[in-house]
């Protein structure tokens, strides 16, 4: 029969504590071999403590290797750019930029995968308006636009949505790169907005290319998936549309996706209303 220090015991391991609550929470035991086994966890507890901060104190300064990184490599992209822009040869050049805008989007990929953990404490929520964003994005990757001759339909109601600039076009700048990329040449890309009936605010990115499969689709949001129709062929590290959703998931915004192979695919991000996004904000 379980003794009343191994039912406790057990019953505490169950809860969601954390080590400094289990340490609280252990009981102390009454006879010698309690007493032992209490000590042994009150050791091994401390050495786990020593352990995590440890891990998290190394995770603190890998993380701002990687962003002193970033911002040292920022600096000859610049004057790659600066470069690119002096080349005569319209051929040569157009090829120059759109990898230029590769390796550009890879490292705000990698900018943002080290900010996204502590995205609460960086953001500022205010009213936005799309007319603010989606035109600056798409001229971002006009060069790869132009490559595949791709135009773009714009339809955006004046309405605005709560939420932080920076981090919105970051997920807008996922959205639109993955829906050229998989567009066909010369196709087109239609961004508009509409409001459904509860009046929360939708924002729709929908291209006309390759789609997602049925198998796919449940998958697309997981990290470093990049999925299997008709991308094998094509670069993509599967980290886009993973941060793009854990970033909108700490504003409170609701991305979807509807996609049919060689139908293309259809994001929505569905904003929170004023009082939805208190509650966020105070979480």
């Amino acid at each position: 029969m379980e003794s009343v220090f191994l039912k406790s015991l057990e019953e505490n391991i169950d809860k969601e504590f954390t080590l400094d609550m289990l340490l609280a929470a252990l009981p102390e035991g009454k006879s010698t071999f309690e007493k032992r086994l209490s000590a042994a966890l009150d050791e091994l507890f401390i050495v786990a403590k020593e352990e995590l901060n440890n891990m998290r104190v190394e995770h603190l300064e890998e993380n701002d290797r990687t962003l002193t990184w970033i911002h040292e490599v920022k600096t000859p992209l610049t004057s790659m750019k600066l470069m690119i822009d002096t080349v005569e040869n319209s051929k040569v050049k157009k090829k120059l930029e759109v990898e230029w805008l590769r390796v550009h989007l890879l490292l705000d990929q990698q900018l943002h995968h080290t900010r996204l953990p502590s995205l609460e404490k960086d953001y500022l929520i205010e009213p936005i308006n799309f007319d603010k964003i989606i035109p600056a994005e798409i001229k971002e990757l006009q060069a790869w636009c132009m490559q595949k001759g791709i135009g773009f339909e714009i339809d955006l109601s004046k309405e605005e949505v709560l939420t932080d600039q920076k981090w919105l076009s970051f997920i807008v700048r996922q959205i639109l790169s993955n829906a050229v990329k998989y567009s066909k040449e010369n196709g087109e890309i239609q961004v508009f907005s509409q409001m459904d009936s509860s009046k929360h605010t939708i924002l729709n990115i929908q291209d006309f290319g390759i789609g997602i499969s049925s198998a796919d689709l449940p998958r697309i949001f997981e990290k470093s998936f990049t999925g299997t129709t008709g991308r094998e062929t094509i670069a993509s590290t599967g980290m886009g549309l993973y941060l793009a959703k854990n970033a909108a998931d700490k504003l409170g915004i609701d991305i979807t996706v509807d996609s049919r192979v060689d139908n293309g695919s259809i994001f929505s991000l569905k904003f929170p209303l004023k009082n939805e996004m208190t509650r966020i904000s105070g979480r």
